[in-house]
């Protein structure tokens, strides 16, 4: 262990959240919640958890961290429904691996102590530490390294050689436990998204590709309306059974322009491969806004894209003076032009922002 002396134990709580169907608002909501526990919340939208520093928490409240979760836990169960899983640790990786491993409904905590921590870290393989992912793990074990434990006892220089001076350090401190970074509290970044629930669960592949087109329509044109850009796009499919699917792709630049957006969207739904699946609601989330007054635009040799652009503004003035649905913007956009089939004018799509 660091042989920093720390004047109480830490205690950082990694909480991930399985709500029925996702929206923003209730991300919001699950996050107050976890405010009234304790202030130093970082929130990981992303995936629907957060990091939380309960240690000046424990003291706070008078309990230990098994029982400051459970209460946790009770609250977001009886306020809003929603299981989480917790982990927690002396720090945020063995929080984080500890999470990992913890189905919802449930809790796992590993104490600020040398022998419990080592006890948890050693036998999990080495793709379970933070910053190890699948590649990196597949070239430790050519050298037999295939535990936590194992890179933990590695000689330094031996690891460098085969991670590099930096990740290896990283490695290998994470790995005795030692990882000092904070909890950093804040709001979470600030996101606006619209959804398409179908009148009934929708097996055509097709009809998915023409609700994401309506959908990357009415973010583009918000977006634009409102003098924002987005870094992210996060593509959410709610299934007929109320399971999910969830992925997000970061987009070549922040952008609001329709036509990249719908190229982003249109990779994100075609790599879940959707053929004949049961589809109840598609989501599509703008994820961390910025001013579009920070926008760096990559010129291109010919004029086709600023003629889109354009394009795109007078429909914008087009759809503000006589009202959505008056064009199918992105249906008239070469460049997605893998859609070409415009949405029908009136398509019923929830718009949500945080």
């Amino acid at each position: 262990m660091n042989g920093t002396t720390r004047s109480r134990p830490r205690a950082i709580l990694r909480i991930h959240f399985h709500p029925a169907e996702r929206t923003e608002e209730l991300y919001g909501q699950l996050l107050a919640v976890v405010d009234g526990i304790s202030s130093r919340v970082e929130p990981l939208p992303a995936d629907w958890s957060a990091y939380v520093d309960l240690t000046g928490a424990l003291t706070y409240w008078g309990r230990d961290a098994e029982g400051l979760i459970a209460v946790l836990r009770l609250r977001l169960l009886a306020l809003h429904g929603v299981q989480c899983s917790a982990g927690a640790g002396p720090t945020r990786s063995i929080a984080a691996m500890a999470a990992d491993i913890t189905p919802p409904g449930a809790a796992t905590v590993v104490r600020d102590d040398p022998y419990e921590i080592a006890v948890f870290l050693r036998t999990k393989p080495a793709s379970a530490l933070p910053g190890i992912g699948p590649k990196t793990a597949k070239t430790l074990a050519r050298y037999g390294i295939t535990s936590v434990g194992d890179i933990a006892d590695t000689r330094l220089p031996t690891l460098q050689r085969i991670l590099g001076t930096t990740a290896a350090r990283l490695a290998q401190d994470r790995a005795r436990g030692i990882d000092e970074r904070p909890v950093v509290p804040g709001a979470a970044p600030r996101t606006m998204s619209a959804s398409r629930r179908f009148d009934r669960d929708e097996l055509d592949p097709d009809q998915h590709h023409r609700a994401v087109l309506g959908l990357v329509q009415d973010l583009g044109g918000r977006l634009r309306t409102s003098g924002e850009i987005a870094q992210a796009l996060t593509l959410t499919v709610t299934y007929a059974d109320r399971t999910q699917t969830t992925r997000t792709r970061t987009l070549a630049e922040p952008t609001a322009h329709t036509p990249a957006l719908a190229g982003t969207a249109r990779e994100l739904l075609t790599g879940l491969g959707l053929q004949r699946a049961r589809v109840r609601t598609l989501t599509l989330r703008a994820e961390r806004l910025r001013s579009a007054e920070e926008t760096v635009h990559q010129l291109t040799l010919d004029g086709r894209d600023d003629k889109l652009r354009r394009l795109e503004t007078a429909l914008d003035k087009a759809a503000t003076r006589y009202g959505p649905g008056i064009a199918g913007t992105a249906s008239t956009l070469p460049r997605a032009g893998e859609w070409i089939t415009p949405v029908r004018p009136g398509a019923p799509v929830r718009r949500s922002r945080c």
